[in-house]
């Protein structure tokens, strides 16, 4: 079924641009196609000719598919890609699967061959067209796509992947000082005095850590995030040279998140917006991607936070704190029960003195 909407993509991208025709875009990509292998570790199982096609019929879809999310081009009313909700979700998901990227100098390529005149002063990048595709799940706001206009991806998983990397993080730094080291889960945190705070930021990467507090803007965990998070870590697994913040942030999920009673919390706070399953599914994805993943804990964006909070977790006045603050002070009837024990406490040592006063002093 794929097939044919990618033969039909293609066909009406032909009949709407008339030039170049089919053998032009094959001759145009054809001296790109051993620079295009060399992009798979696999061996590709087809000739020249095959790969050659299979790169146009592919690419050409793609960027069909994005012209018409970007309105660019008017959908056929009997499209089932914009009529029925389920195939639209299924290619937002299927373009991250890292097994079904095509490199991103053939797409450009490409979209540079269909480039028509009727796009006028509507005309965008590549970059752009792909981040509003993705953008139908994610919603950000528009400023933000328009910032990554001509970022550059070695595919379209590296591209919405690069989009969450802030600029001064592009690159990972390390700390200089004593080893960084795996955190709590947010239960036991919260046991010594750390909280936990939504914040608002441009991308789900920036955490940080003030003064007791671990502040993270909202992420949401809906089955589009879990397909970016699965791939992002794949990718960068997989690619020594990479920068491995996805894999950072998966690995600190994972550290907070033990139980459905750390994912509940971390709602309750709007640090996550849960629509993938119950909070323990959530709790066992995140145990999923980050397992067995490597990355240099003392190099990477959160190695300093990693630092922070665990010494703010091992220093016992803050716990002692917490252990009071919770055992008194968590519930208004608790609060209320400690007040009543101390003015009872302050009674009695009242009661002792007057007593003893009276014995000493007497009248």
């Amino acid at each position: 079924m794929i097939q044919q909407y990618k033969w039909r993509y293609l066909g009406l991208l032909l009949s709407r641009t008339k030039t170049p025709t089919l053998e032009d875009y094959l001759k145009a990509i054809e001296p790109l196609e051993s620079r295009a292998r060399e992009c798979y570790s696999e061996i590709i199982p087809f000739g020249k000719d095959e790969f050659v096609e299979m790169m146009v019929l592919d690419g050409c879809f793609i960027i069909e598919l994005f012209r018409k999310v970007g309105k660019l081009v008017t959908p056929e009313p009997d499209d089932p890609l914009f009529t029925m909700a389920w195939v639209s979700a299924f290619f937002l998901r299927d373009l991250l699967c890292l097994e079904n990227q095509i490199p991103f100098f053939i797409l450009e390529r490409l979209f540079e061959l269909t480039e028509t005149s009727d796009e006028g002063e509507d005309r965008r990048s590549l970059s752009s067209l792909a981040l509003e595709f993705f953008n139908m799940s994610l919603q950000r706001p528009d400023e933000q796509i328009e910032k990554h206009k001509n970022l550059v991806g070695k595919h379209l998983l590296d591209l919405l992947r690069s989009s969450f990397i802030p600029g001064d993080q592009l690159y990972e730094s390390g700390t200089d000082n004593s080893p960084s080291h795996i955190i709590h889960c947010v239960t036991k945190l919260r046991s010594a005095g750390i909280k936990f705070k939504s914040t608002k930021a441009e991308s789900f990467l920036l955490v940080k850590f003030r003064r007791g507090v671990i502040e993270m803007p909202t992420v949401t965990i809906d089955d589009f995030m879990v397909s970016f998070f699965l791939n992002s870590v794949a990718y960068e697994q997989c690619h020594k040279n990479c920068p491995k913040h996805i894999t950072t942030y998966a690995t600190f999920l994972d550290c907070l998140l033990n139980t459905s009673k750390d994912v509940e919390i971390l709602c309750e706070r709007n640090i996550i917006e849960n629509y993938f399953g119950t909070d323990a599914e959530v709790a066992r994805f995140v145990n999923k991607i980050g397992k067995d993943v490597t990355f240099d804990i003392n190099y990477c964006y959160l190695s300093k936070l990693f630092s922070e909070v665990h010494a703010y977790y091992k220093n016992d006045l803050h716990v002692q704190c917490a252990s009071l603050r919770y055992t008194y002070f968590d519930t208004p009837w608790s609060f209320i029960s400690a007040m009543a024990a101390f003015v009872l406490l302050l009674l009695t040592l009242a009661q002792t003195f007057f007593t003893i006063y009276a014995y000493l002093y007497p009248r």
